[in-house]
């Protein structure tokens, strides 16, 4: 794939969609727009009630409908339907099904909608399971096709990957502008903390405060705790992501990371500390590690969109867990 040539891009007085925009991460794109002087109106985002994005009428609906009779110009594709090991593990059909039906209409329906003719984009925000499961670390983005994807979160991985492949063959075909984008795993307020389905920090924020509150003298963790994890500040995830559809042309895979990894045994003991937990932990080895190891290099971010994760660790941490004590009841 070809490196994308830098372009120069205005959003005055364009019509941006932004789907999972009243999400976790979605919140924090919208700000980086008003940040950008992109009014209110000039924003839409699909709600789940209104549109089923899996379904090919409801997305053809989104772009016939979204501003009246003016057009789309960008379109920031965040919505997904994710959740950790459990949550993957208990539902395969449906990730790869949402997933991939979601991206196939939406890039489709672009096209069809005359996107292209208008210079518009399409962001595809992917996802750091679709790396093989023994990807050499750092991982690095041409890495992407060396292996099949851990299997637990494989159909999700696999589904996004798709996504990428048919942005690059609508490319190649039709001269579409698009980016695509691999956040590593994301935290911060607003994040999901419902234990069936959030990602491993939240589920510790929450395990930890709710067993403090109640006295509880330890709490159990999923796996063996030495897997290890790097994650994402939210915040920083949604800068990377505008500056992705400022920048980028074509949709060469861009990693979004921090640059470091923790062991998940080494992440307990931190969140323990910083909740003031003062309790132990047990491991529940029953239960999936999930990926050995997930550390991005960052190097091509740095390089095509001029970005860097800027929150420190347990910075991000702990306006996390502020968040969550002042919202969970």
């Amino acid at each position: 794939m070809s490196s994308s040539v830098p372009s120069v891009f205005s959003w005055a007085g364009k019509k941006v969609v932004v789907t999972g925009g009243a999400g976790f991460l979605g919140r924090f794109v919208l700000e980086k727009l008003a940040a950008r002087g992109v009014k209110p109106q000039d924003i839409f985002v699909p709600r789940r009630t209104q549109f089923d994005l899996t379904n090919q009428t409801d997305a053809a609906r989104l772009y016939r409908t979204a501003f009246g009779q003016t057009k789309v110009d960008v379109v920031i594709h965040l919505a997904a339907e994710v959740g950790g090991i459990g949550a993957n593990r208990a539902n395969p059909g449906r990730y790869f099904f949402a997933n991939m039906a979601m991206a196939l209409h939406l890039i489709e329906q672009a096209r069809l909608d005359g996107l292209i003719e208008r210079d518009g984009r399409f962001v595809q925000v992917g996802t750091i399971c679709a790396y093989p499961k023994f990807t050499p670390v750092p991982f690095r983005e041409e890495d992407l096709w060396n292996g099949y994807p851990e299997e637990t979160n494989a159909p999700y991985g696999v589904a996004k990957k798709a996504a990428w492949q048919m942005l690059d063959a609508y490319k190649l075909q039709y001269a579409m502008k698009s980016a695509y984008v691999l956040p590593v795993n994301l935290y911060g307020p607003y994040d999901n903390f419902d234990l069936n389905t959030s990602h491993v920090i939240p589920a510790l924020i929450r395990k930890c405060v709710e067993a403090q509150e109640r006295g509880d003298k330890e709490i159990v963790c999923w796996g063996t705790g030495t897997a290890s994890r790097e994650f994402l500040y939210v915040e920083d995830a949604a800068e990377g992501i505008v500056r992705a559809a400022e920048t980028m042309c074509d949709p060469e895979p861009i990693n979004l990371g921090a640059g470091f990894e923790i062991k998940i045994k080494d992440l307990v003991e931190l969140i323990v500390k910083l909740t003031g937990f003062k309790g132990g932990s047990t491991w529940d080895a029953t239960k999936p590690d999930g990926q050995p190891r997930r550390q991005l290099s960052v190097d091509r971010a740095a390089k095509m969109l001029d970005w860097r994760a800027k929150m420190g660790f347990e910075e991000g941490l702990a306006k996390t867990i502020e968040w969550f004590r002042k919202n969970h009841k």
